[in-house]
């Protein structure tokens, strides 16, 4: 494998096999020296497009700890900004040495571009793609899950597990990504949305489809897993307003509680508290949403170790 574009270019035993590389590299981070000189020599650049806290800053902590040297490109106050294209801003990095693209573009399929291209040599990772894939957050999320509900220490995968995802499907490259990841490990998955936030392809993603939070809530989840309304990908034809929408399918104190404790609570952030969740249920103990972020670096640690250091022997 010498790109990760999407699930679909992963089979259940890859997947399996960069789930359990993370789990080491999570060990790895509790250290007191948290390095490896595993990418020793080797040059990540991140190439973002669109605006991002999580997954530029994870990715640029994962390769530093892999000893890597990297590059962070932003098209704010670059020569995008000036009228540059994409083809050339992959040629100018290239001619510099770049082993590995980490890229996030508002565009679907970008990443695909630059690796079907011969723009380039290097490594190209999908960092988020329109609302295309986002295929580390899936894995940092399927780590998540395993470790909550199955353990630190397993190695399996989430047969049997039941996830709800649940709010903005359709703008959603995290939702798709999880969808196609998670039954590929054996999970059950289920979408829940208003009919407007719902792909047309629902049904062939996803085991259930509901159009009622509180109808799906009474099937017995183990993950929920709240998605951010991406207002900015939409107009008020989607959503009558915030009030309504957090009234129909946000995870408010009260259906939080009607859970018992029982499901394990995940977001991928940035929340928008109080619209699609409470800051209460954001903060409890039945929360991974800060487990989510560091399994994030451990997750792009074992991308980065696998792509760079393993394929290359």
């Amino acid at each position: 494998m010498k790109h990760l574009l999407s699930i679909d270019d992963v089979s259940k035993d890859e997947a399996l096999a960069i789930l359990n590389l993370a789990t080491e590299m999570r060990e790895v981070n509790t250290r007191e020296v948290r390095k490896l000189p595993a990418l020793n020599g080797k040059v990540v650049a991140n190439l973002f497009f669109e605006d991002s806290t999580r997954t530029r800053i994870s990715f640029e902590i994962a390769a530093k700890r892999l000893s890597a040297d990297v590059v962070n490109f932003t098209a704010k106050g670059s020569s995008v900004s000036k009228g540059e294209s994409l083809k050339d801003t992959v040629l100018t990095l290239e001619a510099m040495g770049v082993d590995a693209f980490v890229v996030r573009h508002h565009h679907s399929g970008a990443p695909q571009k630059i690796a079907a291209s011969n723009w380039s040599k290097a490594t190209i990772i999908n960092g988020g793609d329109g609302t295309h894939e986002h295929p580390t957050q899936a894995l940092l999320d399927a780590l998540t899950m395993r470790v909550r509900l199955k353990g630190a220490s397993d190695s399996g995968d989430l047969a049997g597990v039941r996830v709800l995802i649940v709010g903005d499907i359709l703008h959603s490259r995290v939702a798709r990504s999880n969808a196609l990841l998670l039954r590929k490990l054996g999970a059950i998955v289920a979408f829940a949305g208003p009919s407007t936030l719902l792909p047309r392809t629902a049904t062939t993603l996803v085991d259930e489809v509901y159009f009622n939070l509180d109808e799906a809530l009474e099937n017995s989840f183990d993950v929920v897993m709240m998605l951010r309304v991406q207002s900015e990908r939409m107009n008020s034809s989607f959503v009558p307003n915030s009030v309504e929408y957090t009234a129909l399918f946000g995870l408010t104190d009260e259906r939080f509680e009607n859970l018992g404790g029982k499901a394990l609570i995940m977001h991928p952030g940035p929340m928008n508290r109080g619209l699609e969740i409470a800051s209460k249920v954001a903060d409890s103990d039945s929360s991974a949403i800060s487990e989510q972020v560091s399994n994030g670096v451990a997750v792009r640690m074992a991308v980065l170790y696998r792509l760079l250091a393993q394929e290359s022997k």
